[in-house]
């Protein structure tokens, strides 16, 4: 009986002087919402686009399709990269009217 009692206080002991561990948790808020992208999705097929960044994430798109699924699309489309030029350009003339 003696020996299980010394035994459990030992345990806790180490417990206690043991130097925290080292390694950080992972946050789910720092994770990447887009683990891999589709290259072909018509853009008749799209409602809705959402721009992602996150820090130690790449820029993210997120599109939600008509049929309500979500897919992360390559943000290195053509057509996206223009209609985020088309989109800076109209930000920049609304800026430049008022």
């Amino acid at each position: 009986m003696d020996v299980k009692i010394l035994a459990v206080v030992a345990v806790l002991m180490v417990m206690m002087y043991a130097p925290p561990a080292q390694a950080k948790p992972i946050s789910l808020v720092e994770r990447c919402y887009c683990r891999s992208t589709v290259n072909t999705v018509p853009r008749s097929y799209i409602r809705e686009l959402r721009f992602i960044h996150t820090p130690n994430c790449p820029f993210q798109v997120i599109a939600k399709l008509k049929s309500n699924k979500e897919v992360c699309i390559n943000p290195e489309i053509r057509w996206l990269q223009q209609y985020l030029k088309n989109a800076l350009n109209k930000m920049k003339k609304t800026k430049q009217g008022n």
